[in-house]
């Protein structure tokens, strides 16, 4: 089912347990515009019906967020301009050469190509895949656009991200709702979390300059500008005591600024920017 945030933006939340973020809709006058197609052709089958369900303008447009697999997989379902950054249609033309049999799948896997859960989706998701090619995006775009859907203005572009290096963030000013994808999370390199410590302060500085007063992430519940400004702090905090790749020095570092031990929020996040350093030095 939908969550309406307003009378023009709705959002099908995400799904953990399979992998499924959160998917948005804007609606103006004449159109309407999706945020990201979802993890699998089906995961699209069932946003579509739920827009069917809606009194709402033709959707014209989709935005992808950034190239990992669980954002632009569904991106074949959808009669209308897909639209991403130029980096991310980079990363999607890989995909595009992919085959999609067992056998192709499991051989992405073992080169570490593509994850086992991507696969495991697409096996569930895609029983008839054999001949699955994924379709090539329509509009690329290198910095910011903006589309007008009919005194309904969305603003994307293209930010600094700690989660992936081609993550596009999608504003409404008349809401002031931002959908930020999956930009404002850590990533996985070499088996190890960590955030990208030399990009978090220009992220948030790129994502606070709008006048937003609700946040929908990738793969959160949506959340509100204090709820926001509790994250950027602990994640701000945290990263100010982490100058090596010593967890020990961290913490002491961290007691020492601030009279306390961390929380459990800050204590992940610190752990996330020591293991940012050892992937720095490997």
């Amino acid at each position: 089912m939908l969550n309406k945030l307003s009378n023009t933006i709705y959002y099908l939340s995400n799904q953990d347990n399979n992998e499924r973020p959160t998917l948005g809709l804007v609606c103006g006058d004449s159109y309407s515009l999706i945020i990201d197609s979802g993890n699998s052709p089906q995961h699209a089958k069932d946003f579509l019906l739920e827009i069917e369900k809606l009194n709402v303008p033709p959707v014209k447009y989709v935005v992808i967020t950034h190239a990992h697999w669980d954002h632009f997989l569904g991106m074949n379902e959808f009669d209308a301009t897909v639209i991403v950054n130029s980096q991310t249609n980079e990363i999607i033309k890989e995909w595009q050469s992919f085959s999609y049999d067992d056998r192709s799948l499991k051989s992405y896997v073992n080169t570490n190509q593509m994850s086992a859960m991507c696969m495991n989706i697409v096996q569930t998701d895609m029983p008839n895949r054999d001949s699955f090619k994924l379709k090539s995006p329509d509009v690329i775009f290198e910095k910011t656009l903006t589309i007008d859907l009919g005194n309904k203005v969305c603003i994307l572009e293209k930010i600094k991200s700690t989660h992936s290096e081609d993550s596009t963030v999608i504003y409404i000013p008349d809401e002031k709702v931002v959908f930020l994808g999956d930009c404002a999370y850590g990533t996985t390199t070499n088996s190890l979390f960590h955030f990208k410590q030399s990009l978090l302060l220009p992220m948030i500085k790129d994502i606070q300059k709008y006048n937003a007063e609700m946040f929908l992430l990738g793969h959160e519940s949506i959340c509100d500008s204090t709820e926001m400004d509790i994250y950027w702090r602990e994640l701000t905090r945290s990263s100010q005591v982490v100058k090596s790749s010593s967890l020990e020095d961290a913490l002491e570092c961290f007691k020492a600024e601030n009279k306390r031990d961390p929380n459990n929020n800050e204590l992940f996040f610190i752990k996330a920017f020591v293991n940012d350093h050892i992937i720095q030095l490997q």
